[in-house]
């Protein structure tokens, strides 16, 4: 699929989405306004309200609640990745300098509480079921928070097995994916069987590109995400093309390229031979495999939906994920 296809589709509900996001963060106190707006002149892909507009037209119909929610999902999503700044140290994310770079990590932590709570605002001031919308993204969150956490807890260790790899990646990815297709399908009014189906659905697409991510880490392709090849390796990270590359090896072997992993950081020189043993053991190969799984689930939810255009969209949404180069 050509993903401009996609936002030629949605680009009027998405000019929307973007509209209700600027008027929310909005400031008369002139430092914030303008790193808000300096923040926004970058906005991303949007791939979660894209993903709420066409869940919500898929199930009935995009409604007032349904930009709220869209707008509610990248408000929290972005607020997350400011504070992930602070704590990751980053001084540059979509070819641009970092709030935390530019104003320090204390001013940065503010601007992402300020989205954090517009994010709840746009939900509360809802009409279709906002207190439970609410907790949908405040499990989120914690859910959100209890990733970061845990991928912190075994960076050093070099031990991250297979369930720990997923729960982090639930955590810190999926779970917003989730939470935005949910809260979409309410907004439509959707039967609970497709909200609970639209909720798996985006668990299972968040999945998957998590997955290809960590993958694109593993490849040259990863500059155009602004990183360098190995960066998670870097951070201590084990993923999944790591993952499935140690399946191949003895235990001794595996718990010496665990142990390499672990000391990555005091010796980024041993980055690339770990980058080599995954290409050697096909690791991004069988990684790719695996996020395949994920996307042909996350496709086999999308028959409790009638046939429609929106739900074409999201069955092309779901393989563009798996094929895209950035």
């Amino acid at each position: 699929m050509d993903i401009q296809a996609l936002y030629t589709y949605l680009r009027p509900n998405l000019d929307r989405v973007e509209a209700r996001i600027d008027t929310s963060l909005r400031s008369d106190i002139a430092l914030l306004d303008g790193i808000n707006r300096r923040l926004r002149e970058h906005p991303g892909k949007m791939l979660r309200p894209m993903l709420a507009l066409l869940v919500a037209d898929a199930c009935g119909g995009v409604t007032e609640d349904t930009l709220r929610f869209a707008a509610a999902a990248e408000l929290l999503h972005n607020a997350t990745l400011l504070h992930d700044d602070v704590v990751d140290g980053a001084v540059e994310r979509r070819g641009v300098p970092t709030a935390a770079k530019l104003l320090g990590g204390g001013p940065a932590v503010l601007v992402g509480d300020y989205w954090l709570v517009n994010c709840m605002q746009e939900v509360l001031g809802a009409s279709q079921e906002p207190e439970r919308v609410l907790r949908i993204f405040a499990r989120t969150l914690h859910h959100l928070t209890e990733g970061e956490l845990l991928q912190m807890e075994k960076a050093g260790k070099g031990d991250t097995s297979q369930a720990d790899y997923l729960r982090i990646v639930y955590g810190k990815t999926a779970s917003l994916f989730e939470a935005t297709a949910t809260a979409a399908a309410i907004s439509a009014r959707a039967s609970e069987e497709a909200v609970t189906a639209m909720g798996r659905f985006a668990r299972l697409l968040g999945t998957a590109f998590q997955i290809k991510d960590d993958i694109l880490d593993y490849s040259e392709s990863s500059a155009a995400l602004g990183k360098p090849v190995g960066l998670d390796l870097k951070e201590q990270k084990i993923t999944q093309p790591l993952l499935c590359a140690l399946e191949g090896v003895t235990a001794d072997e595996a718990a010496q390229w665990r142990a390499r992993v672990a000391q990555a950081a005091e010796h980024p020189e041993r980055i690339g031979l770990i980058v080599d043993f995954v290409h050697a053991q096909d690791g991004v190969a069988k990684a790719g495999e695996v996020m395949d799984g994920f996307i042909a689930d996350a496709i086999r939810c999308l028959d409790v939906l009638p046939e429609t255009t929106s739900r074409q969209y999201l069955e092309a949404l779901a393989q563009f994920v798996g094929n895209r180069k950035a």
